[in-house]
């Protein structure tokens, strides 16, 4: 077991002030990454709005999970209460929209529903969010190494700004230590890690990484979602340009889709690019 933290990641970060008149995305971000990966999104949205990061690490409960075997003393509901707790205290009373990315979704959608009316978001935007619902669940074990290692790079890369290209043909069948071998090697190559790494480093990240899907998995799977609380729209990478997935693990780019959750004017919208899961 892995020692505890003395010392977590905020839980809101302000990274864009919105002008008057103009609202707010409150974002729910489910850590592994800094909150600051979403500075790109605050320069995308269209001027005057403001982005407000909620991050689920800075709640010890969820964050320090990831660092003791991916078991969460905590449920989905009870993490949506707080952050609900803390978004009452920072909403200015004006029409905002609440989005989650992957596991941050999950909780965003539990978000609305506890909101009363007046406080509950204009519109629920779920980024490459997995649907909480029983068809769409998998066992820990559903996790095979190659996908893990593949998603692990992809990771790597976003955290180092650097991109950790491994070919999926090359990961598949093989372990854990082997395919971090391929991982570091293409991180040492792409600049992402220095080249004389240690692997034991590189397996331990690895492990915190691999602990915060089980955590993110185990916390969904009891979790039952009601309808929409208001209007929303899903969003997810691309069949083409999503990870390469294993039939044992299923079809990662259909099992975002909520729609056995969702009233009949909900709208799902695909959009480019690759996202590990975090």
């Amino acid at each position: 077991m892995r020692p505890r933290r003395d010392v977590g990641p905020a839980l809101v970060h302000h990274l864009a002030r919105p002008a008057a008149g103009r609202g707010t995305v409150h974002l729910v971000h489910p850590g592994a990454l800094a909150a600051g990966v979403h500075r790109a999104l605050a320069d995308a949205l269209p001027d005057g709005v403001g982005l407000t990061v909620l991050d689920l690490s800075g709640l010890p409960e969820y964050g320090e999970a990831a660092l003791t075997g991916g078991r969460a003393a905590t449920t989905v509901e009870a993490l949506a209460e707080r952050l609900a707790d803390e978004h009452a205290r920072l909403h200015d009373g004006g029409p905002y929209t609440l989005a989650g990315w992957s596991f941050g979704g999950v909780v965003a959608q539990a978000m609305a529903e506890l909101q009363p009316p007046r406080l509950r978001p204009h519109r629920l935007v779920l980024l490459d969010s997995i649907a909480p619902t029983a068809e769409y669940q998998q066992p820990d074990d559903a996790l095979e190494p190659s996908l893990l290692l593949g998603w692990f790079a992809m990771y790597l890369g976003a955290k180092r700004g650097r991109p950790v290209e491994v070919d999926a043909g090359r990961l598949a069948g093989r372990g854990v230590t082997d395919g971090l071998r391929l991982v570091l090697a293409a991180a040492a190559a792409s600049g992402a890690l220095p080249a004389d790494t240690s692997p034991p480093g590189l397996r331990k990240l690895y492990d915190t990484y691999v602990d915060g899907l089980l955590r993110n998995n185990r916390l969904t799977a009891p979790y039952t979602p009601g309808p929409p609380a208001c209007r929303w729209c899903s969003s997810r990478p691309t069949a083409a340009s999503s990870p390469a997935t294993p039939p044992s693990a299923g079809d990662r780019s259909r099992r975002t889709a909520w729609n056995s959750t969702a009233a009949p004017a909900t709208t799902t919208r695909c959009s480019a690019g690759r996202t590990p899961p975090p």
